[in-house]
């Protein structure tokens, strides 16, 4: 059976609040799960407390016994030390797009011939001299 630490969803509309589970793969994300290891409240501010609550004994055991948390689970262990930290890559992310590239040449040529046009008057007053 693929286990899987993961979120499930609780709470009335735009108020969410999930239940951290240990659950089979093959369930739904709000469906039947084995065992409650904790909640996350998003809506708490970020250093609070009572944001993410887990049973770390439970959570290390189910490591163990071979369930692979998600992603947004495997952070919050990276977070308190559990889990060593991923490399994450995703160098794109960074750089802009299409367009804006485009708008930055185009920014770059015209300031380039601002900066030409004082250099040529400056050069023809001098000759005039």
């Amino acid at each position: 059976m693929a286990m899987k630490i993961r979120l499930a969803r609780g709470g009335s509309k735009k108020r969410p609040f999930y239940r951290i589970v240990a659950a089979d793969s093959r369930m739904p994300r709000d469906g039947r799960y084995i065992e409650k290891l904790g909640t996350y409240n998003p809506l708490l501010p970020k250093d609070s407390e009572e944001r993410v609550k887990m049973n770390m004994e439970r959570v290390q055991y189910w490591l163990g016994q071979g369930a692979q948390p998600t992603d947004r689970i495997s952070r919050m262990l990276e977070a308190a030390g559990v889990v060593e930290k991923k490399d994450r890559n995703n160098p794109k992310k960074g750089e802009p797009g299409q367009k804006a590239k485009d708008r930055a040449e185009e920014k770059a040529a015209k300031a380039a011939e601002a900066s030409e046009a004082p250099a040529e008057e400056a050069a023809a007053e001098e000759t005039a001299e």
